[in-house]
């Protein structure tokens, strides 16, 4: 039989982020963006994906029905001092496994490397915050290092929306109501979950993904009543999601859509994860500060990226913190190399970028 305890062990020694259990092949772990097997194991075969099954659904029959209607399944699960975000899903007809460690104690705010600008924002009464990045950027992390630090110096009510819950809080200052979405669970949908806030009292509701219009009308009406709203997009930069927004929407929609967007986003984040010279993974933020500047280009008839993010370059005095001076900064730092740092740019951007890095090696700044 299969020791996923083995697995589990071995995967925290050689601290991966994620584990991948496949037919064909020997564990998996991710280990700073890289994929490594445990050479240890065995490949693995149909029977021992059929025994992986029964040891993360662990005769829970509303699970196994779940998934046998929809063909895959979220959920979570605890060994030792990590919770499991446990993903699984179908592969020529044979259970694919997906396991995300989460460790249960948050990192700080100076660790993560998030802006403090970004911190300060949470203390807004009401409005909409949204945390975005592609996936494996960290946004889960940075959004729960979020509601710790509020519930750590705020007496508010804070209620999550999540799929599947990854961090479990203890209320402090704060009380923290978390909520898992999905079927049999806590709400079917994020939007579901989001309407019946506004009959729980609470000052502040955090999405844990906005991914339809649905749920982004939601995030907005919440916002107008009166709330703070921090919410999860899969974009990759600042400009994108603006953009993503405005294009969940009909044509002769998106004119109004674009000036409430003006009046209730405060802060965009978009961030990405890099590994840095050291071996560990290093925080790329981008910041969009939504002012009368920022807030005049979104409401502008036709949207433009690219003006977006020049106008988050030429207006850090507000806050904001474009791509560029980031990744200009670390290379500065000795944190990441010059490839890396012309890769997560544009082409015609390295030039911009070249003379980022120059003006800051002279003048010894750091952003």
């Amino acid at each position: 039989m299969i020791n996923v305890d083995k697995i589990l062990d071995i995967a925290m020694e050689k601290g991966a982020s994620d584990v991948h259990l496949i037919c064909g092949l020997k564990p998996m772990l991710r280990v700073v963006r890289g994929l490594v097997p445990i050479e240890d194991f065995e490949i693995l075969d149909a029977e021992d994906m059929s025994e992986l099954y029964d040891y993360f659904i662990s005769g829970n029959v509303e699970q196994d029905s779940i998934f046998k209607k929809t063909k895959k399944l979220d959920s979570a699960a605890e060994y030792k001092d990590i919770r499991l975000r446990v993903n699984i899903s179908l592969s020529n007809d044979v259970p694919v496994f997906t396991l995300r460690l989460i460790k249960n104690q948050l990192p700080t705010f100076n660790k993560l490397g998030v802006p403090e600008v970004v911190r300060q924002m949470t203390k807004e009464k009401q409005g909409l915050i949204l945390v975005t990045g592609k996936t494996n950027s960290g946004k889960t992390t940075t959004l729960n290092a979020l509601i710790n630090e509020i519930n750590e110096t705020e007496n508010k009510k804070i209620l999550t929306l999540e799929n599947p819950i990854e961090y479990k809080h203890v209320s402090k200052k704060s009380i923290i109501v978390q909520k898992e979405i999905g079927l049999g669970r806590d709400c079917l949908k994020f939007s579901d979950g989001v309407k019946n806030a506004l009959r729980e009292d609470c000052d502040i509701i955090v999405i844990g993904e906005i991914r339809d219009r649905e749920t982004m009308d939601a995030a907005i009406e919440t916002a107008e009543s009166g709330h703070l709203v921090i919410g999860t997009l899969h974009t990759k930069s600042c400009a994108e999601t603006i953009d993503r927004i405005i294009n969940f929407y009909d044509i002769s929609d998106q004119m109004s859509i674009k000036f409430l967007l003006s009046s209730i986003l405060k802060l965009v984040t978009s961030q990405r994860l890099l590994p840095a010279k050291d071996g560990s993974l290093v925080l790329i933020p981008e910041v969009m500060v939504v002012d009368n500047v920022i807030g005049g280009y979104i409401r502008k008839e036709k949207f433009s990226t690219s003006e977006m993010e020049d106008a988050i370059q030429s207006n850090s005095e507000k806050g904001n913190i474009a791509l560029i001076n980031s990744v200009a900064n670390l290379f500065v730092l000795g944190k990441i190399s010059r490839e890396q740092a012309q890769m997560q740019i544009e082409q015609k951007n390295v030039e911009i970028l070249n003379k980022t890095i120059l003006q800051m090696e002279n003048k010894q700044i750091v952003v």
